[in-house]
């Protein structure tokens, strides 16, 4: 285990390094107007090209690569240039992340509350009501556009509870119906694939030979079904929890939450390169440790799965 983990451990630097060196020339590639933002018209062509040798963009790409690389080992993220003008990139985080993270962490904790014991009831009662209750609430889910049943939720819901329709840190009821929101979409997914896992166990022949031998319909439930149906899901655990630091754009542009929902949209339309990199640097980051986390979690979950000589958990 430990090779495993020194193994994946270097892939990972090196995965990093390279997408951020390709995101950072191809933020080299845009126009350089775009450095400039509304303050463009008013400078002069001589006062531009001060400003621009002042951002270093007037280094050979290779100097301004290797800029780049030592700022970041000395945890140096820079400031924003048009976002928030000379604000670090790490403060702008900061004020964002917290908000993200409150919601997501909160609403994977709701998803996984619901959507695993649903999943679960719908595989035991397959066919019946309570299965047919849950398709179709998943189909719904699945097929009708987020943004339609988010809208709906905000409309209607608000005026049917008297709840606020804008998001207030002051106010924790302001939580719920964002959260709500949030947590549809996950629910229907880990009641889906629980149920289709936990009908896949109870279809194989351990379960029906524990049948046979009178073993209580409760028991194999619990504790054969269940913990093997659910390790193909704690694969995944680690890496939607970690990114729900990125944040929704639908739900915080709805409630008027001042998380990282559409923070990357805006860096990359402002062309402010040093939020873009930051940004691409923790979300890659995050992506990355969630896999590596989620490969240790089957193996903790399973102990039948070792760590071999390939690139992943067999």
């Amino acid at each position: 285990m430990l090779g495993y983990i020194v193994k994946r451990l270097l892939q990972s630097v090196v995965t990093l390094f390279v997408i951020i060196t390709v995101v950072f020339f191809l933020l080299r590639l845009l126009p350089e107007e775009g450095y400039l933002g509304a303050a463009a018209d008013k400078m002069t062509p001589e006062q531009q090209e001060v400003y621009l040798t002042n951002l270093g963009l007037r280094d050979p790409i290779l100097v301004q690569l290797g800029n780049f690389y030592l700022d970041l080992l000395r945890g140096d993220l820079g400031k924003s240039i048009t976002y928030r003008t000379d604000v670090p990139v790490i403060d702008i985080i900061a004020d964002k992340i917290v908000y993200s993270f409150a919601f997501g962490v909160a609403a994977v904790a709701l998803s996984i509350s619901v959507g695993v014991p649903l999943g679960i009831f719908m595989a035991q009662f397959k066919g019946r009501w309570l299965d047919r209750l849950g398709t179709g609430y998943i189909v719904f889910i699945v097929a009708v556009p987020s943004m339609v049943y988010y809208l709906l939720i905000q409309v209607y819901i608000t005026d049917f509870l008297n709840l606020p329709m804008l998001f207030n840190e002051n106010k924790p009821i302001t939580w719920v119906l964002p959260l709500i929101s949030l947590s549809l979409g996950p629910i229907a997914s880990y009641a889906m694939w629980m149920r289709r896992y936990m009908v896949d166990e109870l279809n194989k022949d351990y379960i029906k030979l524990a049948r046979a031998k009178g073993v209580k319909e409760r028991t194999i439930m619990f504790r054969h079904v269940m913990r093997n149906a659910f390790i193909p899901l704690a694969q995944y655990l680690p890496a939607t929890i970690l990114l729900t630091i990125t944040g929704s754009i639908y739900i915080e542009s709805l409630y008027s939450i001042p998380g990282m929902g559409g923070l990357l949209v805006d860096a990359i339309q402002r062309q402010d390169n040093p939020v873009v990199q930051a940004l691409v640097l923790l979300f890659s980051s995050l992506g990355i440790i969630g896999l590596f986390l989620g490969d240790v979690a089957m193996a903790l979950v399973d102990p039948r799965i070792k760590f071999g000589k390939g690139e992943s958990v067999s």
